[in-house]
């Protein structure tokens, strides 16, 4: 019986095209789904927009349209490119749907019903970037700026709803303490403790100047505001509170959310805390990964550094989708800050191109110059080279399961590469093609070539899930077919003496002179 799993990124603001950041995060989720798919694993993906809130407001008052329009305008874009990117989402979540308003509405009874939320007032500072109010004291060490985007904070007086964020810090708190996998990297983790022990305040919940949001069921003057509103799609998508909750029963509590780190706070604090106060398990994991440069400098249209939909489509052209996958995940360790470099995703293509893609060329070559297309059994006593590739190959699945289970995606990208690498050395290390010339080595050309298409073929089949396209690609020039078997059953049972391979073709067309990334 296969196990579930649920991994979902951020639910993405609709005020403007995606870019970087948001291809990068959807990309990552949807490598580590498509690896929890071939693992057997029942497996749901979610990602989708968040459609309410101030930005909104303003930014379709700037453009002379309603909030809606820009929202419809906007998420028909993200949809798009979604499509383009081979994004295999289960499901796409929009907080201006129907079902999430109805369920959105349903969690805010019951919090109100467990006396968790009442009526106060607000004065104070806000970042409206952020969706988050700010003390005075950090407004103040601010300089009055926001922390993450450098505009000026907004001052705000009104009456609001409140969520008793404090009622619920302290188990937060133990909580986040007792799981040390909870918050990954372990430095966010740290962060989040060292904040939580400064205290904090209720939670402001909704908005009476604001017009564009989910009413309060029990007072519409009031639209609820955005924390609870966008974090709670990741279970009003499951379908929790409706009359079928088969999904929610079946994937809670989700295994990973995937988030930047600049909404860190918002996912590891209101949201545990809103979900003890629902009765509900925790997720299992929130992941945070860092923030994107480009050539070693902040991201801007001004610099012209700024990496949006169209530069990421003239990339695609160039290299291709799965260069792009690889480049993103290789960059850096996941969870730490990354910088786009035009010459660094040049070598990761090369990289790409002169061990992976040549690893595969040179074994079909042998096999079909020297065996006729079949795969021989070993025909000699296996010596220290033989059992370097033979070690590399039993090594290979228990390593690639534990860089996912640790969501290590640049090791996830690397393994298959560091295979292929061993590979190339056995080569070069035991001259085939001089082998090839000597009748009486046939047995230890047999013994080679054997071991190269084993860990030549686990290569590929271990990196399906980054690069989909060229490695299905390599797989059908292997002439192998996996479908219906799971990764662990594919990479132990390893290709039979006999079989048949396929012809090669270039899998990383060289490209000279490189354009321009």
């Amino acid at each position: 019986m296969s196990s579930t799993f649920y991994i979902s990124t951020p639910i993405y603001y609709p005020n403007g095209e995606p870019h970087l950041g948001h291809t990068y995060t959807t990309l990552c989720a949807d490598t580590i789904a498509r690896y929890h798919r071939m693992a057997g694993d029942e497996t749901f993906f979610l990602t989708g927009t968040d459609e309410h809130g101030v930005k909104m407001v303003k930014t379709a008052a700037a453009a002379g349209i309603e909030p809606r329009a820009l929202a419809d305008k906007n998420v028909a874009v993200f949809e798009l490119l979604w499509k383009e990117l081979g994004i295999t989402h289960d499901d796409f979540i929009r907080t201006s749907s129907d079902r999430h308003k109805l369920a959105v509405q349903n969690i805010v009874a019951r919090l109100q019903a467990n006396d968790d939320i009442y009526l106060g007032a607000y004065e104070g500072w806000y970042d409206e970037g952020q969706e988050e109010f700010v003390t005075e004291t950090e407004a103040k060490a601010r300089e009055f700026k926001s922390a993450i985007t450098g505009r000026p904070l907004t001052r705000y007086s009104e009456p609001t709803y409140f969520f008793r964020l404090t009622k619920y810090a302290p188990k937060v708190l133990a909580y986040i303490e007792q799981n040390p996998s909870f918050i990954q990297p372990e430095s966010r983790r740290n962060e989040v403790i060292s904040k939580l022990k400064q205290g904090v305040d209720d939670l402001s919940i909704s908005r009476a100047t604001l017009k564009w949001g989910i009413p309060l069921p029990h007072d519409p003057a009031h639209v609820v505001y955005v924390w609870i509103d966008a974090l709670s799609n990741y279970i009003t998508a499951l379908g929790y509170s409706a009359a079928d909750d088969s999904r929610f029963r079946k994937f809670w509590p989700g295994d990973v959310h995937l988030i930047g780190k600049e909404i860190l706070w918002f996912h590891t604090v209101y949201w545990p805390a809103m979900l003890m106060g629902l009765g509900l398990p925790l997720p299992k994991q929130v992941f945070a990964h860092g923030w994107w440069t480009a050539e070693g400098k902040k991201m801007s249209k001004t610099l012209g550094n700024f990496i949006d939909i169209e530069r990421l489509r003239k990339v695609i052209a160039t290299y291709g989708l799965d260069a792009l996958r690889f480049y993103l995940l290789r960059a850096a360790p996941f969870g730490s800050d990354l910088d786009w470099n035009d010459a660094d995703f040049v070598k990761s293509y090369n990289e790409l191109a002169n061990v992976l893609g040549n690893c595969q060329n040179r074994l079909l070559k042998m096999i079909g110059n020297y065996r006729g297309g079949v795969l021989p059994a070993p025909g000699s006593a296996l010596d220290d080279h033989d059992r370097q590739v033979l070690d590399a190959c039993e090594q290979f699945p228990g390593k690639l399961a534990d860089a996912y289970r640790r969501l290590a995606l640049q090791e996830c990208a690397m393994l298959p590469l560091e295979l292929a690498r061993v590979v190339n050395g056995y080569i070069d290390s035991t001259k085939p093609f001089s082998l090839a010339k000597d009748p009486a080595a046939a047995g230890r050309l047999d013994t080679i070539l054997h071991g190269c298409a084993q860990a030549v073929y686990r290569a590929f089949v271990g990196i399906l899930p980054i690069l989909p396209e060229k490695a299905a690609a390599a797989l059908a020039q292997l002439n192998v077919d996996i479908r219906g078997r799971t990764l662990g059953e594919v990479l132990a049972a390893g290709l039979p003496i006999g079989h048949k391979f396929g012809e090669g073709q270039a899998l990383f067309p060289r490209i000279n002179p490189p354009a321009k990334a």
